[in-house]
C-alpha cells in the first residue's frame, strides 16, 4: 500500500481570464514585396494575410509576454500573487537558459510561481493549457498563466518567397483557474515526428560556431543567413486540412458535444486556406464563429491561438460562457485540439 498521500485539487479548471498585446508597428504587404519577387494579390490569396505587427527593439519576447500576461491577470479578477505557475510557449526565446518563464513571472511580481518554457511550436498553446489544466486538478497550483510569445521576424528569411509574408509577432495569455463544472474539455495531442522536415529551422545554432560556417546559405550580399524557419507549404497544406481536421472532430467526440454545440471555432492562424477548409471539412453551421485574425496578424505562431481569442471576445463577436473548439498544429510536426468555454 502506498505511503504517499493523494493530491488533492479543483474538481475541474477552466480559463478565467485573457490578454494579448500585438506590436505597435504594422507591416503591410508592400515591404515585404521589397525583398520577394511577387504581389499583393498573390499573399492575400495564398494566405489570407493583410498586414502582419512586427516588434520594435524594446518590445522583446519577455516584454510582449508581460504586457498581455498582465492583461489577462486583470481580466481573470486575480492579482499576480495568486498565479502558482506560468508556462511559456515559445521558440524565439535566443537565450537556451534560463528559460524566459522565470523573468515574466518575476517582473509580474508572482510568489515564486513555478516557470517554464515549452517548444511545442504552433500547438504550444495547446500543450500548455493541458498542462495548467492537470496543475490545477492535481492540486499544484491554484492559478497557471499559460503564455504563447513569438518574436517570429527574427526567424524569417525576407527573401524567401515561401516564407517571407506569413510570420508576425505578438503575445497571449490566459489565466487557468479552478471550477465546479469542466471548462477545459480532454486534449486531443501527439506528434509526427516522421514529418519533421516539413517545417524547421533552416540551421542549428551549433553551426554558427566558430569554424563551422562553410556550406551555410548566403544573403544576395553574400553574408551568412541568420537560421530562419522554412516549410514545405504544400505538404503541410494537405497534412494540415485533411489530418487535422480528424483531430478537430476527435477533439468534439471527446468532449462528448457535435459541432451544433459550437459557438465559436478558433484554429491556428497559419493561413485563411486552410482554416476555410477544416470548417468545410467540419461541416461547421453558420451560426459558429470563425477566427481570422490571420488577416491582420500574420501567423505568429504559439501566439495565435489566444490573440484571435482575445480579439473575438474584445470586438463583441464572441462572448464570455461560449464553447469554443480550439486547435493549433505546427512544427514538429505537433499539434492539440480541446474544446473550452471561453472567459
Amino acid at each position: 500500500m502506498s505511503k504517499i498521500k493523494p493530491s488533492k485539487g479543483a474538481p475541474y479548471a477552466r480559463i478565467l481570464g485573457v490578454g494579448g498585446y500585438r506590436p505597435t508597428r504594422v507591416v503591410p504587404n508592400e515591404v515585404i514585396l521589397e525583398t520577394i519577387d511577387s504581389s499583393d494579390e498573390w499573399i492575400r490569396s495564398r494566405s489570407g494575410i493583410e498586414t502582419r505587427h512586427w516588434a520594435g527593439p524594446e518590445e522583446t519576447v519577455a516584454a510582449m509576454a508581460i504586457e498581455a500576461s498582465g492583461k489577462a491577470i486583470a481580466d481573470a479578477g486575480i492579482s499576480a500573487e495568486q498565479i502558482g505557475a506560468v508556462v511559456v510557449s515559445t521558440v524565439s526565446h535566443f537565450s537556451q537558459t534560463p528559460a524566459v518563464a522565470t523573468e515574466i513571472a518575476d517582473k509580474l511580481g508572482t510568489d515564486k510561481a513555478a516557470a517554464f518554457d515549452i517548444s511545442a511550436g504552433c500547438a504550444g498553446f495547446g500543450y500548455g493549457l493541458t498542462l495548467a489544466k492537470g496543475m490545477i486538478v492535481e492540486g499544484s497550483a491554484e492559478h497557471v498563466l499559460v503564455i504563447g510569445v513569438e518574436r517570429l521576424s527574427d526567424l524569417t528569411d525576407l527573401e524567401d518567397r515561401a516564407t517571407a509574408f506569413l510570420f508576425g509577432d505578438g503575445a497571449g495569455a490566459v489565466v487557468v483557474g479552478p471550477s465546479q463544472e469542466p471548462g477545459i474539455g480532454p486534449t486531443v495531442w501527439g506528434s509526427e515526428g516522421d514529418k519533421s522536415e516539413t517545417i524547421k529551422q533552416t540551421v542549428p545554432w551549433d553551426r554558427f560556431r566558430s569554424g563551422e560556417l562553410a556550406g551555410l546559405p548566403l544573403d544576395s550580399e553574400g553574408n551568412v543567413k541568420f537560421p530562419a524557419i522554412t516549410q514545405e507549404g504544400q505538404a503541410v497544406f494537405r497534412w494540415a486540412v485533411f489530418e487535422m481536421a480528424k483531430v478537430a472532430q476527435q477533439a468534439l467526440d471527446a468532449a462528448g458535444i457535435t459541432s451544433d454545440d459550437l459557438d465559436v471555432f478558433i484554429p491556428h492562424q497559419a493561413n485563411v486556406r486552410i482554416i476555410d477548409s477544416m470548417v468545410k471539412t467540419l461541416k461547421l453551421p453558420e451560426h459558429v464563429t470563425v477566427a481570422r485574425d490571420i488577416r491582420t496578424t500574420g501567423n505568429t505562431s504559439a501566439a495565435s491561438i489566444p490573440l484571435a481569442m482575445e480579439r473575438l471576445l474584445a470586438t463583441g463577436e464572441a462572448k464570455s460562457g461560449d464553447t469554443a473548439l480550439v486547435i493549433g498544429f505546427g512544427a514538429g510536426l505537433v499539434y492539440a485540439a480541446t474544446v473550452v468555454t471561453l472567459p
